[in-house]
């Protein structure tokens, strides 16, 4: 009987790793052996969950000071990274006419810039090993069809998308893999707005080819797969984990 684990021995940083998605992720690869970095804003949100194969990072996304130490940090105590999953964003709708610069810096200083800045400090270590790495960022299907009151939000997805694939043909020949996961809808606190009551959950269900809400831990299991070594032939591209959603 093989014992091995999915990832195991694998160094990972997860960001936005206290709730929702990113805790999911976080989960499952620390169960298929994986080392993790855990990334969270909130000192101490991560705590109970800590251990040798769970180590808490504790800093706000949008401070490069901090990311840079924080990838340092892992480098210095593991000599390698070999997985990246960019999860932490923000959403903030507004209709056309209330789209200020304010709103859309604060969206794509998360949902752009943070996981720009990351993914190039992580992919200078990854360019250093034999094995490279893997990156993986996550859109959502307003960043491939739109929705309206959320041109900022779907903006910020699309450039996820669109600089996943640029990434992935620069890196390709450090054996770095990068490639992007677009989850449907989950109860989590970032969609409570949007799936109110039975009747918001209906609606949309109703626009899925599956005709159910998903469950973190499929998305999870994307990111597993993505970041293990079975993924070997899979970069540049776009992950539906949307239920048929965009399939409609």
């Amino acid at each position: 009987m093989n014992d091995t684990k999915l990832l195991d021995g694998k160094v990972a940083i997860v960001t936005g790793a206290s709730r929702g998605i990113g805790k999911a992720v976080t989960k499952l690869f620390v169960e298929n052996g994986a080392i993790v970095y855990a990334n969270a804003r909130k000192e101490g949100s991560l705590d109970e969950f800590a251990n040798d194969n769970l180590i808490p990072l504790y800093f706000d996304v949008t401070d490069n000071q901090a990311a840079k130490i924080a990838i340092m940090r892992i480098k210095k105590e593991q000599g390698r990274i070999d997985c990246l999953v960019n999860n932490a964003g923000i959403m903030q709708d507004a209709l056309i006419g209330m789209v200020d610069a304010n709103i859309t810096r604060k969206i794509f200083e998360t949902n752009v810039f943070a996981v720009m800045e990351l993914l190039q400090l992580a992919a200078r270590i990854m360019k250093k090993q034999e094995c490279g790495g893997s990156i993986i960022n996550f859109t959502s299907i307003v960043g491939v069809n739109g929705s309206a009151g959320q041109l900022a939000y779907s903006a910020s997805k699309g450039a996820v998308v669109s600089f996943g694939i640029s990434l992935a043909k620069e890196v390709a020949k450090y054996n770095i893999f990068v490639n992007t996961v677009c989850p449907g809808m989950l109860l989590t606190d970032l969609t409570a707005v949007t799936l109110t009551n039975d009747e918001a959950v209906k609606k949309y269900t109703g626009n899925l080819l599956l005709g159910r809400l998903e469950n973190v831990s499929e998305v999870g299991e994307m990111v597993a797969y993505l970041a293990s070594d079975v993924s070997s032939y899979s970069t540049g591209a776009v992950f539906d984990v949307t239920g048929g959603m965009m399939s409609r």
